[in-house]
């Protein structure tokens, strides 16, 4: 995965609580074999009414989705973390995530940003009444900022989170980390022992 640092520019407002899984990306964008093309299934059935908030073009180039509380609940599907970075956001801001959703995204590179429901509700306020406000995600810092409106707040992010976004380590690249010792103990496995290889 890539590594995250800051997350910054404009937010779509998405003034929904308990958005699961399968409304992220239905279950019918599930049968690709390729890990692409996701971000056209993001919202699907919503995107079906003009008035949905991804239709409007005020916010076309948000790469920080500002949703209510309760967000990313249901099935444990990889694919709604991957539309929702397809599609261009690198960020979501919410005051709960479902933990299997919180986790895929970590493990993903998608920067999951729980802030107080205070602080969610204002950011929400703001960015439907300004949708050229500038909303800075500080991964190093674990920060949340939108200056313009006076809003700054932590958000929680372990240490080893913080450290995967930083330096753009999956899980493989995170075992990687640890080459030799793997080579040095696969030279000294007894050779009756199976392989992988």
């Amino acid at each position: 995965m890539d590594a995250v640092h800051i997350v910054s520019g404009t937010a779509v407002p998405l003034r929904r609580s308990d958005v699961d899984t399968d409304q992220i990306i239905p279950s019918d964008w599930l049968k690709r074999v390729e890990r692409t093309g996701f971000d056209k299934g993001l919202f699907s059935e919503w995107r079906d009414d003009r008035d949905f908030v991804l239709n409007d073009e005020r916010y076309a180039e948000a790469v920080v989705l500002v949703a209510g509380p309760n967000f990313g609940t249901g099935s444990s599907r990889e694919h709604a973390v991957w539309a929702i970075q397809q599609y261009g956001l690198g960020a979501v801001v919410s005051p709960r995530f479902a933990d299997i959703f919180r986790n895929n995204c970590t493990k993903n590179g998608l920067v999951p940003v729980q802030v107080p429901a205070e602080v969610g509700e204002a950011l929400l306020d703001a960015v439907e009444a300004d949708p050229d406000l500038v909303v800075t995600v500080d991964v190093a810092n674990r920060t949340l900022e939108a200056p313009d409106v006076g809003i700054s707040c932590s958000f929680p992010l372990e240490d080893s989170t913080r450290e995967r976004f930083l330096e753009g380590l999956d899980d493989i690249g995170i075992s990687l980390r640890h080459e030799d010792d793997i080579v040095d103990y696969e030279a000294g496995r007894p050779a009756w022992l199976p392989t992988t290889a």
